[in-house]
């Protein structure tokens, strides 16, 4: 009885469909591990673009909120301004309480 693996025969019959296997088994890694590498390259492209979008439109808001706010801080500024011109005595006399009062609380 012969045994293909420990005959010359054998050995030579066999070799090249094994290396043939082997061969296209490593071909077929290395295009598999391109298309991986290729796909999480993407992802992380389409990735990047939807968060420089995202980044884009909280600045806009942002941008917007703060021009609002500093519209409204001139309001109030303005509104309090006048206040204190139509009732001068009344403002000194708040702003004593306030600061008594603070002082109280700042000592205890």
């Amino acid at each position: 009885m012969s045994d293909p693996f420990n005959s010359p025969e054998g050995a030579t019959a066999e070799a090249p469909s094994i290396q043939q296997a082997a061969d296209d088994l490593r071909e077929a890694a290395g295009q598999k591990a391109r298309q991986v590498v290729q796909s999480a390259e993407d992802s992380a492209r389409q990735l990047k673009d939807a968060t420089s979008e995202k980044a884009q439109q909280f600045r806009e808001i942002a941008g917007e909120q703060w021009q609002e706010t500093r519209v409204k801080a001139r309001e109030v500024h303005t509104s309090t301004e006048d206040y204190i011109r139509e009732h001068p005595t009344k403002s000194i006399l708040v702003a004593a309480g306030v600061g008594f009062l603070f002082g109280l609380i700042v000592r205890r």
